[in-house]
């Protein structure tokens, strides 16, 4: 069954299970493909556990005498399920704008990433701006530039070098790459961005235009490794680099 391109409303409603059987199938054969619309799913699955855990059990409750005798007196118990709704809806909508706005960080993260590893790596003479030979420099300069301690990950031992880093644009905010190489001459590069709110710190794994990405949260900045790479090898380095910014 062909269901044309996917639509956010199409995941809502197979996270819900308010599809058809036929329909239902069509998607998840998408989502084995687009690992981006199935963490979206998985996300919007526990948004709905965590709402009904923490939310089911004060819809069960007794109403408190006290405050249903003040809410009957003015106009009728009818209005207290009201507040009672509308509470649980407006906070449910706060978590839910929260997640929406969390996930889109998560997905602008590894695309911003891929972009700048796709315009730098073909590079020959001009792949960073500041060469591996002026670290500290390197370090100082993007450090001021992103207002946050920066480091440099050292990946000699897993058997690719420095090359050296560079700034990038990022929507309006300061950005910044690091590239390594190995002997092969195949290249990846670490992406740091300034634009976090979120403290999700989970490793999350996508693909973008063919490039593996592993990316996270770290305090102030968010990381994201990016390589045309076997996936098991890049995973292999972003947890090493993930160990070395948190020892």
């Amino acid at each position: 069954m062909s269901i044309g391109p996917l639509r956010e409303e199409d995941l809502h409603a197979y996270a819900d299970c308010e599809l058809d059987s036929a329909r239902a199938a069509a998607i998840e054969d998408v989502l084995t493909r687009d690992s981006t619309a199935a963490s979206l799913v998985d996300n919007l699955r526990a948004q709905k556990a965590m709402l009904h855990a923490a939310y089911d059990g004060i819809l069960n409750e007794p109403v408190p005498h006290r405050l249903a005798r003040r809410v009957h007196a003015k106009s009728g118990s009818w209005q207290y399920a009201a507040i009672v709704a509308s509470l649980v809806i407006g906070t449910g909508i706060g978590w839910m704008l929260r997640d929406a706005r969390d996930e889109q960080q998560r997905v602008v993260l590894p695309r911003h990433a891929a972009a700048a590893h796709a315009v730098f790596t073909p590079e020959v003479r001009h792949a960073v701006e500041v060469k591996a030979a002026e670290e500290a420099h390197l370090v100082r300069w993007l450090s001021k530039r992103l207002g946050a301690r920066v480091r440099v990950p050292q990946l000699n031992a897993l058997g690719y070098e420095l090359l050296g880093g560079r700034l990038v644009p990022e929507a309006g905010r300061p950005g910044a790459q690091f590239m390594y190489q190995d002997s092969a001459g195949r290249r990846i590069t670490l992406y740091l961005s300034t634009d976090v709110t979120n403290r999700d710190t989970a490793f999350r794994y996508t693909r973008e235009n063919g490039l593996h990405v592993f990316y996270w949260i770290d305090r102030e900045l968010g990381y994201a490794l990016s390589g045309d790479i076997d996936k098991a090898e890049i995973l292999r380095v972003a947890r090493a680099v993930y160990e070395q910014l948190n020892p």
